[in-house]
């Protein structure tokens, strides 16, 4: 097993911010639309998320610092996670007939389904305002035509006589030790501790087909880039009647060319002229939600200086009346050229501020120069 923090790149006595920065720096540097083709890469990412989804959560990470898992204790003592249960149990049930150990599971039991993991992708708008989106889900689902049994139409399968059923068969062997019992899967059936003498042409004796599942899905606002979204009972179809497993959404939200985002935070350009950032003035600035916005620019305002819009940025998951802040960075728009007229009240500035500039006019050559360049 993988130490969590190794994946996130942070030490054990890491903060909780800390954990956070790391993990978005590693997102965005093996997201696979970076990588497309690298498969370990890809791999990579998925531990990535399933990393943060313990680490990123302190009660999680209390239980895994404890314990070694999010789910509660577990014994590993220097051999990758074994359960010593599971060792032993399964030595004497082998040995001994079971008599010792865990019994040899049912064949013919319900089991559950396996879970699926899926990527969504959405725009940084969709993650605000929450979206629905049809998917189209390949799993393997009961096949119609022989209703999951696996046999022809108008047939059955028989119990195995090998087992009767069981699915296992036993060996007793005789030692100078005493009886020794081997529990074995049923060489006949091989395991299933059923014989199907005409196969399902449709499914081919599986008892499932490959097919897509449509299905809808609804995005809360304020999912990030990682967040894992699960919906109950859409993974694969379950066994002999079990209960269907579980599909995970992992969310991908795309880069916006006008916002970056930081959290619950968004962080945008806002460009002034050199009178209005010197004299002050109100402008209007867009939103990602909530269109236009006017604000107040003071007088004095500086480049680089960031102005904060109170609430204008990401909602917060589950809490979507909780909203985070729009922050607008400052750029002076210095013109490349000017008219006549701007020069000459510029250079009348400069001298008033005492400021040396060059005020000669650019010569007849240069501006031929300039004119085929």
């Amino acid at each position: 097993m993988e130490d969590l923090y190794e994946l996130l790149e942070v030490p054990r006595d890491a903060t909780q911010a800390d954990i956070k920065k790391s993990y978005r720096q590693l997102v965005r540097k093996y997201h696979p639309d970076a990588h497309p083709n690298d498969k370990d890469a890809e791999e990579r990412f998925k531990k990535i998320n399933a990393a943060y989804s313990v680490l990123g959560d302190p009660e999680k990470r209390a239980r895994y610092d404890q314990f070694g898992s999010a789910d509660g204790p577990s014994f590993d003592g220097g051999m990758g996670g074994m359960d010593f249960g599971d060792l032993f149990g399964d030595l004497f049930s082998q040995v001994f007939g079971g008599g010792m150990g865990r019994r040899q599971a049912n064949p013919n039991a319900p089991r559950r389904g396996g879970d699926l993991e899926m990527v969504l992708r959405v725009t940084l708008l969709e993650a605000a305002q929450g979206v629905a989106r049809d998917l189209e889900i390949p799993r393997w689902e009961k096949c119609k035509a022989c209703d999951g049994s696996g046999a022809k139409a108008g047939t059955k399968p028989e119990t195995c006589t090998t087992c009767g059923g069981r699915g296992q068969v036993q060996q007793t062997q005789q030692s100078l030790f005493g009886q020794f019992v081997t529990v074995t899967p049923c060489p006949t059936c091989h395991g299933t501790g059923k014989i199907i003498h005409e196969r399902c042409p449709e499914c081919g004796g599986r008892g499932q087909v490959r097919r897509t599942h449509k299905l809808e899905v609804k995005v809360p606002a304020g999912v990030e880039r990682g967040t894992r979204l699960r919906i109950p009972g859409a993974g694969e179809v379950g066994v002999n009647g079990g209960p269907a497993g579980d599909l995970y959404l992992v969310t991908d939200v795309a880069a916006s060319e006008q916002f970056e985002r930081d959290g619950a935070d968004l962080h945008t350009r806002l460009v002034l002229t050199y009178p209005q950032a010197v004299l002050g003035t109100e402008v209007e600035i867009e939103t990602l939600i909530d269109g236009k916005e006017k604000i107040a620019v003071p007088a004095g305002t500086f480049h680089g200086h960031v102005l904060k819009i109170k609430g204008k940025g990401m909602p917060r998951l589950n809490r979507p009346r909780s909203r985070g802040d729009l922050y607008a960075h400052v750029l002076i728009d210095i013109p490349e050229k000017l008219t006549d007229r701007q020069r000459e009240l510029i250079t009348e500035l400069a001298r008033e501020m005492k400021a040396p500039v060059n005020t000669e006019e650019p010569g007849l050559f240069d501006k031929v120069k300039k004119l085929f360049n």
